[in-house]
């Protein structure tokens, strides 16, 4: 994933209960080089933190705004302290407090569909950095042979 400097590269994760939000990030763990099998919904927690297992690979810090009240409640919790440069930080919940996190980033809307357990996403940017991740996984999931599925 590309990024600016001095950034870290915010998802912001909306979605109802049940909708996948959890299962999501399990998937960007795999993808950044973190064991999946550690990812837990951190609603209790607020805030997990998982070290990549790939050489010169990324952290993930898995963020959850579902029993969060406030933008200062949240800072009480270190969450500044997670967005240091080259960090990945996925936050469930983000339309609780989109104002507490960095106006440049990704979101990532989940939906089940009315058939099955399929799943529908939105994902766009909200600033620079935000559009150029967003803009690149397209070309990539546009470029695959294979069907993208997920449950």
């Amino acid at each position: 994933m590309p990024e600016a400097a001095g950034t870290a590269l915010v998802i912001g994760l909306v979605g109802p209960l049940g909708a996948g939000k959890t299962e999501w990030v399990k998937g960007l763990a795999e993808g950044l080089g973190v064991d999946a099998a550690l990812v837990a919904s951190p609603t209790f927690v607020i805030a997990s933190e998982y070290p990549s297992l790939a050489p010169g690979g990324r952290s993930l810090a898995h963020v959850d705004l579902y029993r969060v009240a406030s933008a200062a409640e949240l800072d009480a919790t270190g969450f500044v302290d997670l967005l240091e440069p080259g960090a990945v930080v996925a936050v469930e919940w983000a339309d609780r407090l989109p104002s507490a996190l960095p106006e440049d980033r990704i979101e990532v809307r989940i939906a089940r569909c009315a058939a099955g357990d399929a799943r529908e996403l939105e994902a766009y940017g909200t600033g620079a950095l935000g559009r150029r991740v967003v803009e690149a996984w397209a070309r990539r999931v546009a470029a695959s042979e294979e069907r993208v599925a997920w449950r």
